[in-house]
């Protein structure tokens, strides 16, 4: 099969959710007023965070940082997203494709270990709160911030880096909605086992770590609520993690699902459809619904 090696002319075909011109007009409605609440409920949050001296604690510097990477990482999806879908020209250049799986698997593994640090804060507030203080110093909180944001676009940066160095079919055609590592995976018609072993070293290092990191955390929490004599005392420790274990849940388990399973072309009963659904749940209604899930 014929490979495309040279990069000066390709360009790759984003087919999108659905090629019938109703479902596109209902998608593009859709898809335009859950990127308008992600921003505008992002957008609130860090402004009432950033605005209001009660709400300068650790939890909240995280939750704004979260807010932030959600706005960045619904609009590098989700307008390419509204552009495609009433568009005749749904190409999209190498650059213009590496730059957006670049800046969304950086901000996706980003969120990832930020999770893990709210995680922390709560078990340092509620089984450490005597020196809660001295924990969750400003210091380590920058620390924190910092290691996720360069852990997240390092892991990016190689990544994309491995993927562009794929052959791909003489087809460019590429059955997503956005440039996702998986799909281009899929596409080539070279060897992907170099591909596939760095998403599982590197989504086993972050995700599944995070999330070992993260149990770890909420079983100690959970063991220390559960011997508060007081059952208000009890049902307010449960509440202020309740939030943050709802967005774990939604988010882990749709980017665990895509990353960590075999993305080789030999494994079908994992449909198309379903590699384009899933990706909706953590690229547009997880970011849409964060503000909200904190805020109630």
């Amino acid at each position: 099969m014929k490979q495309l090696n040279e990069t000066t002319f390709r360009r790759f075909i984003l087919l999108g959710l659905s090629t019938d011109p109703q479902l596109q007009v209902i998608f593009f409605i859709v898809f335009l007023i859950m990127y308008l609440m992600t921003i505008s409920g992002n957008l609130l949050l860090i402004i009432v965070v950033s605005t209001n001296s009660a709400l300068h604690s650790p939890m909240f510097f995280f939750l704004a940082n979260l807010s932030f990477i959600d706005i960045c990482f619904s609009t590098s999806i989700v307008l390419v997203l509204l552009k495609n879908t009433l568009a005749k020209d749904r190409s999209i250049s190498l650059f213009g494709c590496a730059a957006q799986m670049y800046v969304s698997l950086g901000l996706g593994a980003t969120e990832t270990i930020i999770l893990v640090s709210m995680a922390y804060d709560r078990f340092a507030a509620i089984c450490r709160p005597l020196y809660y203080t001295t924990i969750m110093s400003r210091t380590l909180c920058f620390y924190l911030a910092a290691l996720s944001w360069s852990v997240g676009f390092i892991n990016s940066f190689v990544q994309v880096y491995l993927t562009f160095q794929l052959p791909f079919c003489k087809s460019l055609d590429t059955n997503h909605y956005f440039c996702e590592v998986p799909s281009f995976i899929q596409m080539s018609c070279g060897d992907t086992f170099l591909n596939e072993l760095s998403i599982y070293i590197t989504g086993g290092i972050i995700a599944g770590s995070s999330f070992y990191l993260i149990l770890i955390s909420y079983f100690h929490i959970i063991s220390k609520i559960l011997k508060i004599i007081s059952s208000h005392g009890r049902q307010k420790s449960f509440s202020t993690c309740a939030a943050h274990l709802t967005v774990v849940t939604l988010y882990f388990s749709t980017v665990m699902s895509m990353y960590l399973r075999p993305h080789s072309k030999k494994y079908t009963q994992y449909s198309i459809e379903t590699d384009k659904a899933v990706p909706i749940l953590y690229t547009t209604v997880t970011p849409m619904l964060n503000p909200f899930i904190y805020i109630a």
